[in-house]
């Protein structure tokens, strides 16, 4: 995003001059997190949770790294060697804690930070490209919990891998042979635990590869705002340094409090008991669960029951789960609305609470046993999912009234007086 009034880099001192003609770092940052940034100026708290996801995401491959160095892929030793890093290790038991709740919070901030693209409608042009790498890196996370949850090699962990992996036998004819090849034998084994421990290693770096892209993306068409009006004017944005970098920092201050008090205070809170019991290819669990933050998908899975004509219940429940998040790839194209903000779409709001308590109840029915009636309510739940993006989003777009929207965002927070909101233009507007 360029505009003409933007401050540029020149730097005074003549080293940073240097640096800056022969590799212009120091420019770069400046112009996407300094005062060469113009930034809406009524953004709230909402738009905090692109910061702190990007913080999640250092806090995780900093821990990984460290842990990396004491854990080792192989079934025979990997549960001793987790229990190793917590007993043993300096601070082990720190960064195992960090680490794994480290998850949940990023998974958290993840899905507020796709919640509130879906009620200001982020995903609406010119900001199609951010929001389809956004979907690329929540199906980048999915698949990096659930290699990281593998690891510790405990009964959840190993029962887990097995039905997960499992679904891909579901898939006519290339199934099995994919399901053997992904776990490099007919069950989780050496193999499986090696191939997993490579790519959640691999992977997050992978992550911060297409956040770059996505963060880049964004500095093109700017940052969206609550009004969902375009920046018109210099009075319209203020610099992202100092207004947004302390706003930022006092996100992340409150974040980091909740974190650390889940770290040294609740620190098993999230886990399921079942993983600290190591590993039996020979005795089942009563109850098999992922981690919280696939509860909503694992309910759609399980929502199917019986077979449709031809096609198996397990391959439905296979493809409704991946299509649970596929779908949000065409969202662009499904709303047709010219107005971005939810606060400006009356009956698109209320529908957008309805799915708000749909998505609360599938995530309770993820981690209720599979039996009547969560199977029953995980259906009804899986149906107003899918019609609500399919059915009722092209609808509502067409149908709905929206509210007048403000002349500019300087109207919508200062009001609509003439010389706020046109600036050094209101004398020639007289």
């Amino acid at each position: 995003m360029s505009f003409p009034w933007a401050q540029q880099y020149t730097p005074t001192n003549g080293l940073m001059r240097y640096f800056d003609e022969k590799l212009p770092l120091p420019r770069l940052v400046y112009n996407a997190v300094g005062a060469g940034y113009p930034v809406p100026r009524n953004l709230n708290y909402l738009w905090n949770f692109g910061v702190l996801a990007g913080f999640c995401l250092v806090i995780q491959i900093v821990t990984g790294i460290i842990l990396a160095m004491h854990y080792a892929a192989n079934a025979e030793v990997a549960f001793a060697t987790t229990e190793h890093i917590m007993r043993n290790v300096n601070y082990g038991w720190l960064m195992r804690y960090a680490h794994a709740n480290g998850a949940s919070f990023f998974f958290a901030v993840i899905y507020l930070h796709i919640f509130r693209g879906f009620y200001y409608s982020s995903y609406k042009a010119p900001r199609e490209m951010i929001w389809l790498l956004g979907v690329v890196i929540f199906l980048l996370l999915m698949a990096t919990g659930f290699l990281g949850y593998v690891l510790p090699w405990g009964q959840m962990s190993f029962w887990g891998a097995k039905v997960i992996t499992g679904l891909f036998g579901a898939i006519p004819i290339v199934g099995e042979p994919l399901q053997v090849w992904l776990l490099g034998g007919f069950a989780p084994d050496n193999a499986a635990l090696n191939r997993f421990f490579s790519l959640h290693f691999l992977l997050p770096f992978v992550t911060a590869g297409v956040i770059i892209l996505h963060i880049w993306a964004l500095h093109i068409p700017g940052s969206s705002n609550p009004t969902g009006v375009e920046i018109k004017t210099e009075s319209d944005t203020v610099p992202f340094h100092p207004y947004y970098t302390a706003k930022d920092g006092f996100g992340l201050g409150v974040f980091l409090l909740i974190y650390f008090a889940m770290v040294f205070f609740l620190p098993n809170y999230l886990g399921h008991p079942d993983n600290y019991i190591e590993a039996n290819p020979l005795s089942t669990p009563a109850h098999i669960v992922p981690e919280w933050y696939f509860w909503p998908f694992y309910a759609i899975l399980r929502a199917f029951t019986a077979d449709f004509f031809f096609i198996p219940a397990k391959l439905m429940g296979v493809l409704a789960m991946f299509s649970a998040i596929l779908i949000w790839f065409i969202l662009p194209w499904l709303d047709k609305s010219p107005v971005r903000s939810g606060n400006y779409r009356p009956l698109f709001r209320i529908f957008f609470w309805i799915l708000m308590f749909d998505m609360a109840v599938l995530f309770y029915l993820g981690g209720a046993p599979a039996e009547e009636p969560f199977v029953m309510f995980s259906q009804l739940a899986t149906a107003y999912y899918f019609l609500h993006f399919l059915v009722i989003i092209p609808i509502v777009s067409m149908v709905e009234k929206p509210k007048p929207l403000p002349y500019s965002i300087t109207e919508a927070v200062l009001g609509s007086d003439k010389e706020a909101v046109l600036g050094e233009n209101a004398s020639v507007a007289k």
